[in-house]
């Protein structure tokens, strides 16, 4: 879903000037920053933003921003967030040569050719473009062949969309899209599928009969009879030790002991 209707602080039209960037982050110059939270403020107009040389982190999502030519001289910059603006373009990103994570979703990308600017950024690792939960998108999402495009323009990303796409736990992310892919319906005309089948036949899980077999026979009826020689020997043993203890009661162990 793009993002449409008038975002808080549009009609005024906010433009980032020295002492909001000073406010919002403490730092007394400009230099000296490294992060930005910049969310929800109503930016039009990224201003003065590209004087803060030293920004790794900057979220600037939430806003209402056409274009972000000042971000060109950010070199240092690690990770941003443009998410829920109205972009058109990302072009001044390809010169942040140190950007390793991009969140663009909710933005007017339409085509394929608009991330082009992004194959030269050999840190580039993720991106976002698509992002379901908070219902944000691009028009170029829409695109059956969206997901192969992007992983065929930008071979070193790893992650796109919060989908793991290379080193471990891929596997698991590829085999939920070929599923999602088998259960959609298909609207091209062809073959109807074919019926399922079971997997084992007929009266595979059906209980057999039991077998009467002589040897099994044969081995219950010799521990019978090893189980009652058992018995017969503990009541033969039973009758000694009794016999044992009568003939040494207290009157014969009483006489034994008379000098």
């Amino acid at each position: 879903m793009e993002p449409h209707g008038e975002k808080p602080g549009e009609a005024e039209g906010v433009r980032i000037t020295p002492q909001l960037l000073k406010s919002r982050s403490g730092e007394f110059a400009l230099e000296s920053i490294l992060l930005l939270k910049l969310r929800g403020l109503g930016l039009v107009d990224l201003g003065c933003l590209g004087e803060c040389l030293g920004l790794e982190w900057l979220d600037l999502s939430g806003n209402a921003l056409t274009h972000l030519g000042p971000l060109a001289s950010l070199r240092q910059l690690a990770v941003l967030n443009v998410a829920n603006n109205r972009l058109t373009g990302l072009e001044p990103l390809a010169a942040c040569e140190n950007l390793q994570s991009l969140n663009a979703a909710g933005n007017l990308l339409a085509t394929s050719s608009q991330l082009q600017c992004l194959a030269g950024l050999r840190g580039l690792e993720y991106l976002r473009l698509r992002d379901p939960l908070a219902r944000l998108s691009n028009p170029l999402c829409a695109s059956p062949s969206y997901w192969a495009v992007v992983r065929e323009l930008l071979p070193g990303l790893k992650v796109i969309d919060g989908e793991r796409v290379t080193g471990r736990g891929s596997e698991f992310y590829q085999l939920c899209r070929d599923l999602d892919c088998s259960l959609r319906p298909s609207s091209s005309p062809g073959p109807s599928p074919a019926e399922a089948q079971p997997w084992v036949e007929p009266g595979y899980w059906e209980s057999w009969p039991p077998r009467s077999s002589s040897i099994l026979e044969e081995a219950c009826r010799q521990f019978q009879d090893t189980l009652q020689e058992c018995r017969d020997l503990d009541h033969q043993a039973s009758d000694s030790l009794a016999q044992a203890e009568q003939a040494l009661g207290p009157a014969s162990t009483t006489s034994s002991f008379v000098f």
